[in-house]
């Protein structure tokens, strides 16, 4: 077996470094190790015991003053069990230059790290069997059937002074978000709605169905997203849940069309309404309105309603406009009488003898 390396070199500090500095290099390599981070890297999980072993004894002032008088011999089996910090026996007696290690057994990692960082940071000091007594199995520091106040996993950690302020929140990882798509309709986007939808899972895809209520902003447009906060993939190491993004797609509406905030209509007036002036009723999303037509109105042209348009999202006090193009009707099946009008019509107008040669040429 390969002798064990010097602590500061473990660690890449210098022999005089001071507590903020020891901590800082400490943390930065347990979160490089960590085998929540380095799933079946044996070489990764080796160099993470090295650090913590380095740590817990660089960490505290009396095991540190023996470290860097005797080195690795103080804390070898046969040394005097009274020495320095309470003996430090937590390595005394194992494999691996007196560490030993400790397995989960198939436990849901989030609440077995839930139990270590529990014990340590919160006062709560272990029973004599598993985290707390709670009589799990698992391999430990020291030469007792669990983990120890005095000597490993203590009140603070590893022999006492632990993992100094690496807490749990230090694994957390929010959850991955989840995107799905969704169908509206035309008036759900125009002004709102609250609908109810089904996933197949959480990721949308697969999995037990879950039923979601979903609100519906004013306003909204094909390609924007609805966030549901929460409802995407599950956290880690305590970590909150992603989010879940909906997609919308917002369904037509006969007659109507939409550009941004804008939407677009048609209507007919009588060739008569269109020549003489008057009024016509256009149909809107909020009820009907009656307006103007001016004399000579011509096929094509466009009124403007303000404010009949779509919502903004932005701000609920404003509105788009509906643009209203004008069509005219062509008089069909006219009675005698009134072709005779037409017809005096066109000759008033000068419109007949035009007619009449366009016909000859054809």
């Amino acid at each position: 077996m390969s002798a064990k390396r010097d602590y500061y070199d473990v660690l890449g500090i210098d022999r005089n470094a001071d507590e903020k500095t020891i901590k800082k290099a400490y943390r930065k390599l347990a979160k490089k190790y960590h085998p929540d981070t380095n799933a079946g890297n044996a070489d990764a999980a080796d160099k993470f015991k090295e650090v913590n072993e380095a740590y817990d004894v660089l960490s505290d002032p009396k095991k540190k003053k023996m470290y860097d008088q005797f080195g690795h011999a103080a804390f070898e089996a046969g040394a005097d069990p009274g020495a320095g910090a309470g003996g430090f026996s937590g390595f005394h007696g194992g494999t691996n230059g007196g560490y030993q290690e400790f397995h989960f057994n198939g436990e849901d990692m989030d609440d077995i790290f839930g139990d270590i960082f529990g014990n340590m940071f919160h006062g709560s000091h272990s029973g004599s069997s598993g985290f707390g007594g709670s009589n799990r199995s698992y391999s430990h520091f020291g030469g007792g059937s669990g983990f120890h106040s005095s000597s490993g996993f203590g009140s603070n950690g590893f022999g006492g002074s632990g993992f100094g302020g690496f807490h749990q929140q230090d694994f957390a990882q929010k959850g991955s978000d989840v995107k799905a798509s969704i169908n509206v309709t035309f008036d759900e986007a125009a002004f709102g709605a609250d609908k109810r939808i089904s996933l197949s899972g959480p990721d949308g895809s697969s999995g037990a169905p879950q039923t979601l209520q979903v609100h519906i902003p004013a306003g909204i447009d094909t390609g924007k997203s609805i966030r549901l906060k929460g409802k995407g993939m599950p956290g880690t190491g305590g970590g909150e849940p992603g989010d879940l993004l909906l997609k919308v797609t917002v369904g037509t509406r006969p007659g109507y069309e939409r550009k941004g905030s804008d939407v677009y209509t048609t209507i007919s007036i009588p060739y008569t309404t269109a020549v003489f002036g008057g009024e016509a009723t256009v149909p809107t999303l909020y009820g009907n309105v009656i307006c103007k037509i001016r004399e000579g109105m011509q096929s094509g042209s466009k009124i403007r309603l303000r404010g009949k348009g779509i919502v903004s999202m932005k701000n609920p006090g404003v509105r788009g406009d509906q643009y209203v193009t004008i069509q005219i009707q062509v008089p069909q099946n006219l009675n005698y009488t009134a072709k005779e009008k037409l017809h005096e019509y066109a000759k008033a107008c000068g419109l007949e003898k035009s007619n009449a040669s366009s016909s000859h040429v054809a």
